[in-house]
């Protein structure tokens, strides 16, 4: 179920390379309502299910797309021999003129954040899915709806923030620096990642 439609490749060359990723995003997975029609029947446990597990499969592989093609790098297919994470990694990093070796460190790492991620409370991208579903929409055009609240700067657009801040100290020795700045009152600057809008005091899942 890893795979995608051959045609998605085409439909990547809709987009423009410096397009944002969540964009391709939303609408990716608002065409898989149009790739997959055997799925979208919300009144079919059957059909439930196999939408489910589509959308869990195919998630890395059209994100590791959007990545690819963002870099003007040639598309990664799966892998069946590698697990989730690893698997993501490959597809993202991986070219065809050399063989790629799998950092199981990263590919730890990577489970962790994905469970991390996927271990959570009922918040804005949850709950936007939820509603459209209430609609009777399709999977597809749920998670797709999803995809698109967790594109804001309040919920999943501060690990963008957060990603640009790294950026933006670029090395080791900086680090002091920014740390002064985010101590100083004065200072508008804010860490980004630390903290989060729900658990205040401690996070649950980290125990």
């Amino acid at each position: 179920h890893n795979m995608v439609h051959e045609q998605f490749a085409r439909f990547f060359h809709g987009f423009r390379r410096d397009a944002h990723p969540m964009a391709v995003m939303v609408a990716c997975l608002g065409a898989m309502s149009a790739f997959y029609h055997d799925s979208i029947d919300i009144t079919d446990p059957q059909q439930r299910n196999i939408a489910s597990i589509r959308l869990i499969a195919k998630v890395p592989t059209l994100a590791a797309m959007a990545y690819k093609y963002s870099i003007g790098q040639p598309f990664i297919y799966p892998l069946n021999s590698l697990n989730y994470a690893e698997n993501f990694l490959r597809m993202c990093f991986a070219v065809p003129c050399e063989e790629y070796k799998v950092n199981l460190v990263l590919a730890r790492a990577m489970d962790r954040i994905f469970i991390l991620h996927a271990d959570h409370e009922q918040n804005a991208s949850t709950s936007t899915v939820r509603l459209a579903g209430s609609s009777g929409a399709n999977p597809f055009a749920c998670i797709a709806a999803g995809v698109a609240c967790l594109w804001g700067p309040a919920h999943g657009g501060a690990n963008e923030a957060c990603l640009k801040m790294l950026e933006e100290i670029g090395s080791v020795d900086r680090i002091p620096e920014f740390i002064a700045r985010a101590k100083e009152k004065k200072d508008p600057f804010r860490l980004m990642g630390f903290g989060h809008r729900v658990y205040k005091n401690y996070d649950p899942r980290a125990r």
